[in-house]
């Protein structure tokens, strides 16, 4: 068990590194195949992301033969997981993203941190401490700034993609906050692979009743998919469950504050899109959200979230 005062392992800092790059640039490839003429219907782009990696991931630890097939009490925690983080929480995003700017998408998802508090402090049956109540809504702020210019220009979303975006980080909490009060004796890449399997079956049975049909991208779109599959699915999904085994969720749970920064500054170095006062501005305020999660970690306050992992 560690110590609230023990100093972050660089391994886990490393994994959630990897997430909040690879996972800052996943709302536009998602937003590319989903919306008018992208040529993916939301729920099958899951499944053919989802089902594609866990081939991969599950292939390569039975050809390093390690243990892929999860007991019984696993399954119990590896099916309800991957429902919630892939079908609920991924799948919602598609179906918002269909008609939602992927900037105003990221607002909405980076509610997630406070869902987490939200949940831990009921289940918990004790408050979040005010500093990181503070840091959390700080970290909105900056999102709120952030995204502003955005929403400003008229965001093209509906009710129904609101709602989705505002339900997708409550399952994915609800699916990370199972992941780390019920470790299983996978490695993280076995259990990427069974979480993703799960969730592309889930898919595709939404998907049949939605009647989605077949999907016929671009060449472009195909570029896109292999993105989410190789470094979102295979490598940030990987990582994510690595730093929930290695991190308190409180701290990895900051990617969602940290992604929509990263998306506007790959937008900038790559497609030189213009950097305004508002993107400094909101900026600054994640950046500083993230610095106060991590100093209320190193306070050594066991408020929800710090609860340590037993493996």
């Amino acid at each position: 068990m560690r110590h609230p005062d023990e100093r972050l392992p660089l391994r886990g800092l490393a994994h959630l590194l990897v997430v909040y790059l690879v996972w800052g640039s996943t709302y536009l490839a998602i937003r590319v195949l989903v919306r008018d003429g992208g040529g993916f219907p939301p729920f099958l782009l899951g499944a053919s992301r989802t089902l594609f990696a866990a081939t991969c991931l599950l292939a390569w630890n039975g050809l390093r033969r390690n243990r892929v097939r999860p007991t019984a009490a696993e399954w119990r925690t590896l099916v309800p997981a991957g429902l919630l983080m892939w079908v609920g929480g991924n799948g919602l995003v598609n179906f918002g993203e269909m008609r939602a700017a992927s900037g105003y998408a990221a607002l909405l998802v980076g509610t997630m941190p406070m869902w987490v508090a939200l949940i831990e402090a009921i289940a918990d049956r004790r408050p979040p401490s005010l500093s990181l109540l503070g840091s959390l809504g700080i970290g909105f702020a900056g999102l709120g700034v952030l995204c502003w210019p955005v929403i400003r220009q008229g965001p093209t979303a509906d009710l129904w993609s609101v709602v989705a975006l505002i339900s997708a980080p409550l399952c994915w909490g609800l699916g990370s906050i199972l992941q780390m009060r019920r470790p299983v004796g996978l490695g993280p890449t076995a259990s990427a692979g069974v979480l993703q399997l799960v969730g592309g079956i889930g898919f595709i049975g939404v998907s049949i009743l939605l009647r989605e049909p077949w999907p016929s991208p671009e060449p472009r779109g195909w570029a896109a998919w292999g993105y989410l599959v190789v470094a979102g699915s295979i490598f940030a999904f990987t990582s994510y469950l690595t730093a929930l085994r290695l991190l308190p969720l409180r701290i990895v749970t900051t990617y969602s504050y940290a992604n929509p920064v990263i998306a506007v500054f790959l937008g900038w170095l790559i497609l030189g899109e213009k950097i305004t006062g508002w993107t400094v501005g909101g900026t600054a305020l994640v950046l500083a959200g993230i610095a106060g999660v991590f100093h209320s970690r190193f306070r050594g306050k066991r408020g929800p979230g710090a609860r340590p992992l037993a493996n």
